[in-house]
Protein backbone atom coordinates (compact mmCIF):
# COMPACT_ATOMS: atom_id res chain seq x y z
CA UNK A 1 0.00 0.00 0.00
CA UNK A 2 1.31 3.12 -1.36
CA UNK A 3 1.09 6.12 1.39
CA UNK A 4 0.01 9.83 -0.32
CA UNK A 5 -0.41 13.45 0.29
CA UNK A 6 -2.78 15.15 -1.67
CA UNK A 7 -2.07 18.99 -2.53
CA UNK A 8 -5.54 20.37 -3.88
CA UNK A 9 -9.09 20.22 -2.87
CA UNK A 10 -10.96 21.41 -5.87
CA UNK A 11 -12.61 18.97 -8.41
CA UNK A 12 -9.52 16.88 -9.15
CA UNK A 13 -8.54 16.49 -5.51
CA UNK A 14 -11.20 15.75 -4.32
CA UNK A 15 -11.97 12.90 -6.89
CA UNK A 16 -8.53 11.84 -6.77
CA UNK A 17 -8.64 11.10 -2.77
CA UNK A 18 -11.98 9.38 -3.68
CA UNK A 19 -10.74 7.07 -6.29
CA UNK A 20 -7.47 6.44 -4.07
CA UNK A 21 -9.16 5.59 -1.08
CA UNK A 22 -11.56 2.74 -3.03
CA UNK A 23 -9.28 1.58 -5.32
CA UNK A 24 -7.89 -2.43 -4.63
CA UNK A 25 -5.35 -4.61 -5.44
CA UNK A 26 -6.16 -7.80 -7.03
CA UNK A 27 -6.56 -9.62 -3.48
CA UNK A 28 -9.06 -6.82 -2.62
CA UNK A 29 -6.06 -4.71 -0.28
CA UNK A 30 -6.18 -0.76 -0.54
CA UNK A 31 -3.84 0.00 -3.07
CA UNK A 32 -3.25 3.66 -1.54
CA UNK A 33 -3.53 5.75 2.42
CA UNK A 34 -4.41 9.13 2.13
CA UNK A 35 -1.85 10.16 5.52
CA UNK A 36 -3.10 14.11 4.60
CA UNK A 37 -5.17 16.12 1.74
CA UNK A 38 -4.32 19.95 2.09
CA UNK A 39 -6.26 22.60 0.37
CA UNK A 40 -5.69 26.56 0.08
CA UNK A 41 -3.65 26.23 3.95
CA UNK A 42 -0.66 25.02 1.83
CA UNK A 43 1.25 26.17 4.84
CA UNK A 44 0.05 22.97 6.26
CA UNK A 45 2.75 21.01 3.79
CA UNK A 46 5.49 22.35 6.50
CA UNK A 47 3.74 19.49 8.99
CA UNK A 48 2.35 17.11 6.94
CA UNK A 49 3.63 13.17 7.11
CA UNK A 50 5.96 12.23 5.52
CA UNK A 51 4.39 9.76 1.83
CA UNK A 52 5.69 7.98 -0.52
CA UNK A 53 3.93 10.38 -3.56
CA UNK A 54 3.10 13.87 -3.02
CA UNK A 55 0.06 14.51 -5.65
CA UNK A 56 -0.27 17.85 -6.94
CA UNK A 57 -3.69 18.83 -8.77
CA UNK A 58 -4.11 22.71 -7.02
CA UNK A 59 -2.42 26.13 -8.08
CA UNK A 60 0.65 27.39 -9.03
CA UNK A 61 0.71 29.19 -5.75
CA UNK A 62 1.38 25.82 -4.01
CA UNK A 63 4.72 25.33 -6.16
CA UNK A 64 7.31 26.52 -3.17
CA UNK A 65 5.08 24.65 -0.43
CA UNK A 66 4.90 21.39 -2.87
CA UNK A 67 8.56 22.00 -3.48
CA UNK A 68 9.76 22.10 0.09
CA UNK A 69 7.33 19.23 1.22
CA UNK A 70 9.79 16.97 -1.40
CA UNK A 71 12.79 18.63 -0.55
CA UNK A 72 11.92 17.59 3.07
CA UNK A 73 10.41 13.94 2.94
CA UNK A 74 12.18 12.65 -0.69
CA UNK A 75 8.51 12.16 -1.72
CA UNK A 76 7.96 11.31 -5.35
CA UNK A 77 6.11 14.13 -7.17
CA UNK A 78 3.22 13.80 -9.17
CA UNK A 79 1.82 16.70 -10.50
CA UNK A 80 -1.03 18.02 -12.70
CA UNK A 81 -1.25 22.18 -12.03
CA UNK A 82 -1.40 23.83 -15.35
CA UNK A 83 -0.44 27.49 -15.61
CA UNK A 84 3.34 27.34 -14.78
CA UNK A 85 5.75 30.12 -16.23
CA UNK A 86 8.86 28.36 -17.86
CA UNK A 87 10.73 29.71 -14.38
CA UNK A 88 8.26 27.49 -12.30
CA UNK A 89 8.72 24.37 -14.74
CA UNK A 90 12.50 24.83 -14.40
CA UNK A 91 12.02 24.25 -10.69
CA UNK A 92 9.72 21.05 -11.25
CA UNK A 93 12.81 19.96 -13.36
CA UNK A 94 15.55 20.91 -10.51
CA UNK A 95 13.34 18.37 -7.73
CA UNK A 96 14.35 16.07 -10.04
CA UNK A 97 17.98 15.74 -8.25
CA UNK A 98 16.01 15.35 -5.04
CA UNK A 99 13.08 12.54 -5.82
CA UNK A 100 11.06 11.65 -8.85
CA UNK A 101 8.96 14.03 -10.44
CA UNK A 102 6.43 13.73 -13.45
CA UNK A 103 5.09 16.60 -14.41
CA UNK A 104 2.30 16.55 -17.67
CA UNK A 105 -0.60 19.09 -18.58
CA UNK A 106 -3.39 16.11 -19.08
CA UNK A 107 -2.78 12.50 -17.54
CA UNK A 108 -5.23 10.99 -20.07
CA UNK A 109 -3.90 8.23 -22.37
CA UNK A 110 -6.26 9.08 -25.33
CA UNK A 111 -4.66 12.83 -25.16
CA UNK A 112 -0.78 11.05 -25.38
CA UNK A 113 -2.15 9.45 -27.99
CA UNK A 114 -3.23 12.75 -29.83
CA UNK A 115 0.16 14.28 -29.01
CA UNK A 116 1.48 11.85 -31.01
CA UNK A 117 -0.81 11.69 -34.15
CA UNK A 118 -0.57 15.29 -33.82
CA UNK A 119 3.40 15.58 -33.96
CA UNK A 120 3.04 12.73 -37.35
CA UNK A 121 0.15 14.92 -39.22
CA UNK A 122 2.76 18.10 -38.61
CA UNK A 123 5.12 15.96 -40.18
CA UNK A 124 3.41 14.55 -43.30
CA UNK A 125 1.13 17.98 -43.85
CA UNK A 126 3.90 20.66 -44.42
CA UNK A 127 2.44 23.49 -45.49
CA UNK A 128 -0.82 23.03 -43.74
CA UNK A 129 -2.20 26.04 -41.84
CA UNK A 130 -2.86 24.40 -37.94
CA UNK A 131 -5.23 25.74 -35.42
CA UNK A 132 -5.46 24.48 -31.54
CA UNK A 133 -8.89 25.00 -30.07
CA UNK A 134 -9.42 23.64 -26.75
CA UNK A 135 -12.78 23.49 -24.43
CA UNK A 136 -13.17 23.44 -20.85
CA UNK A 137 -15.43 24.15 -17.76
CA UNK A 138 -16.26 27.95 -16.78
CA UNK A 139 -14.61 27.42 -13.67
CA UNK A 140 -11.16 26.88 -15.22
CA UNK A 141 -8.59 29.29 -14.31
CA UNK A 142 -5.68 29.42 -16.95
CA UNK A 143 -5.60 29.67 -20.35
CA UNK A 144 -4.66 28.13 -22.66
CA UNK A 145 -4.87 24.58 -21.12
CA UNK A 146 -1.81 22.82 -20.69
CA UNK A 147 -2.79 20.01 -23.00
CA UNK A 148 -3.23 22.71 -25.42
CA UNK A 149 0.11 24.41 -24.79
CA UNK A 150 1.86 20.41 -24.85
CA UNK A 151 -0.19 20.02 -28.40
CA UNK A 152 1.53 23.11 -29.62
CA UNK A 153 5.22 21.98 -28.36
CA UNK A 154 4.70 18.84 -30.58
CA UNK A 155 3.52 20.84 -33.45
CA UNK A 156 6.95 23.15 -32.66
CA UNK A 157 9.03 19.84 -32.57
CA UNK A 158 7.84 18.44 -35.97
CA UNK A 159 8.56 21.44 -37.65
CA UNK A 160 11.91 21.84 -36.16
CA UNK A 161 12.31 18.47 -37.50
CA UNK A 162 11.45 18.91 -40.92
CA UNK A 163 13.73 22.56 -40.50
CA UNK A 164 10.46 24.15 -41.18
CA UNK A 165 11.49 27.48 -39.80
CA UNK A 166 9.92 28.50 -36.12
CA UNK A 167 5.99 28.53 -34.81
CA UNK A 168 4.71 31.83 -34.10
CA UNK A 169 1.74 31.04 -31.53
CA UNK A 170 -1.43 33.52 -31.94
CA UNK A 171 -3.47 33.66 -28.88
CA UNK A 172 -7.08 34.53 -30.87
CA UNK A 173 -7.48 37.46 -33.27
CA UNK A 174 -9.23 40.31 -33.51
CA UNK A 175 -9.11 43.61 -35.42
CA UNK A 176 -7.44 44.21 -38.77
CA UNK A 177 -5.10 41.72 -37.88
CA UNK A 178 -3.77 40.82 -42.08
CA UNK A 179 -3.44 37.36 -43.83
CA UNK A 180 -2.63 34.64 -41.78
CA UNK A 181 1.06 34.25 -41.64
CA UNK A 182 2.54 30.61 -42.62
CA UNK A 183 4.16 30.08 -39.34
CA UNK A 184 1.05 30.72 -37.29
CA UNK A 185 -0.50 28.39 -35.14
CA UNK A 186 -3.50 30.30 -33.51
CA UNK A 187 -4.62 28.90 -30.04
CA UNK A 188 -8.01 29.73 -28.65
CA UNK A 189 -9.42 28.79 -25.36
CA UNK A 190 -13.55 28.67 -25.23
CA UNK A 191 -15.03 28.28 -21.38
CA UNK A 192 -18.23 27.39 -20.57
CA UNK A 193 -21.02 25.26 -18.38
CA UNK A 194 -19.41 21.92 -17.08
CA UNK A 195 -16.90 20.47 -19.98
CA UNK A 196 -14.31 18.52 -18.84
CA UNK A 197 -11.79 18.72 -21.66
CA UNK A 198 -12.64 18.86 -25.29
CA UNK A 199 -9.01 19.53 -27.81
CA UNK A 200 -9.18 19.71 -31.49
CA UNK A 201 -5.98 20.46 -33.91
CA UNK A 202 -7.03 21.17 -37.29
CA UNK A 203 -4.89 21.14 -40.20
CA UNK A 204 -5.75 23.45 -43.37
CA UNK A 205 -4.57 22.75 -46.65
CA UNK A 206 -5.26 23.86 -50.25
CA UNK A 207 -9.18 22.30 -50.35
CA UNK A 208 -9.28 19.55 -47.59
CA UNK A 209 -8.75 19.95 -43.79
CA UNK A 210 -7.97 17.14 -41.40
CA UNK A 211 -9.15 17.31 -37.58
CA UNK A 212 -7.91 15.72 -34.41
CA UNK A 213 -9.56 15.68 -31.59
CA UNK A 214 -10.11 14.34 -28.35
CA UNK A 215 -13.14 14.79 -25.94
CA UNK A 216 -12.92 14.16 -22.07
CA UNK A 217 -16.58 12.90 -20.63
CA UNK A 218 -15.16 12.69 -17.05
CA UNK A 219 -12.38 14.22 -15.11
CA UNK A 220 -11.96 10.30 -13.70
CA UNK A 221 -9.32 9.77 -17.31
CA UNK A 222 -7.59 11.82 -15.64
CA UNK A 223 -7.26 10.59 -12.01
CA UNK A 224 -7.08 7.28 -13.19
CA UNK A 225 -4.20 8.26 -14.93
CA UNK A 226 -2.67 10.21 -12.31
CA UNK A 227 -2.48 7.15 -9.80
CA UNK A 228 -1.75 4.70 -12.47
CA UNK A 229 1.67 7.10 -13.13
CA UNK A 230 2.29 7.61 -9.15
CA UNK A 231 2.72 4.01 -8.81
CA UNK A 232 5.17 3.70 -11.58
CA UNK A 233 6.91 6.59 -10.31
CA UNK A 234 7.37 5.65 -6.85
CA UNK A 235 9.85 3.09 -8.17
CA UNK A 236 11.80 4.98 -10.66
CA UNK A 237 15.11 6.90 -9.39
CA UNK A 238 15.49 10.51 -9.04
CA UNK A 239 14.73 12.26 -11.97
CA UNK A 240 12.09 14.45 -13.91
CA UNK A 241 10.13 12.46 -16.06
CA UNK A 242 7.39 12.93 -19.15
CA UNK A 243 4.15 11.35 -18.54
CA UNK A 244 4.83 9.12 -21.98
CA UNK A 245 8.22 7.79 -19.96
CA UNK A 246 6.59 6.52 -16.91
CA UNK A 247 3.84 5.37 -18.51
CA UNK A 248 5.54 3.64 -21.61
CA UNK A 249 9.43 4.29 -20.96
Amino acid sequence: MLSIVICGTGRMGTLIDRTAREMRDGAGEPLFEVVAQVGFEVKELETAPAAEIIIDFSNVAALDAVAGYVRRTGAALVSGTTGYSDEQLAVLRELGSTAPVVWSGNYSIGIAALRHLVAQATRELPGFDIEIVETHHNKKADAPSGTATMLLDEVRAAKAELGAGSVKPVYGREGLCGARDTQEVGIHALRGGTVAGVHTVSFFGPSEEVSLTHRAESREIFVNGALAAAQKLVVRDKGFYTFDEVMFG
